[in-house]
């Protein structure tokens, strides 16, 4: 029996919400990556799966963009993708940074979801989170958080392990979801401003 055939249960309709800025800075302090195909499959075997939403903004400028492959890929392969442009700012040291928080809309959508899910999946350790996530409890739907308290610093707030109804480590996780970490040193990566976990 695995962890998802205890915790979801066969009538259950489920629906994930995944913070993709958070759940790449998590995924950045473990041993392994997440195979997205992988994460739809184990969900897909286990209740009523609903949906998967992957929340990112997006640079538009940039001929270039890390996250780019990734998004279409998820477009193209079951995930109902919702992003927006990223903001530019030059930060106090002249580095061109960006702001991409998408806590709003990941919110509304998991709200309105209430009325049609049993079990909500949040993919982030934001404590930004924790009033959605009670929203969401007070319509009877429970939430799980999917995120990590192992990396250094840990990901996961105080606050958002407390206010779900079960918190999963990303490394128990691991063996159903994950596959090694590509060459992160060789990657562009977009630093995005407002993505802090706390």
């Amino acid at each position: 029996m695995t962890l998802l055939d205890r915790l979801i249960h066969p009538d259950e309709r489920t629906a994930l919400f995944i913070d993709g800025a958070n759940i790449y800075s998590a995924t950045r302090g473990l041993t392994f990556d997440i195979d997205y195909r992988k994460l739809l499959d184990a969900f897909k075997q286990h209740g009523r799966f609903i949906r998967a939403y992957y929340y990112t903004a997006l640079v538009e400028d940039q001929e270039f963009s890390p996250i780019r492959p990734l998004v279409d890929w998820l477009d193209y392969n079951g995930y109902t993708l919702v992003t927006k442009p990223a903001k530019e700012f030059t930060d106090q040291a002249g580095r061109r940074r960006f702001k991409g928080d998408m806590d709003v809309e990941l919110a509304v959508d998991m709200v309105e979801a209430a009325a049609f899910i049993d079990h909500a999946f949040l993919f982030s350790g934001d404590s930004d989170m924790v009033a959605a996530i009670e929203a969401v409890q007070r319509k009877g739907v429970r939430v799980s958080v999917i995120s990590t308290i192992k990396s250094n610093p840990p990901v996961a707030s105080d606050d958002i392990r407390r206010a779900a109804d079960a918190f999963i480590d990303l490394t128990d996780l691991a063996n159903l979801i994950g596959r090694p970490p590509r060459e992160r040193n060789t990657e562009p990566r977009v630093d995005y401003a407002d993505d802090d976990a706390t």
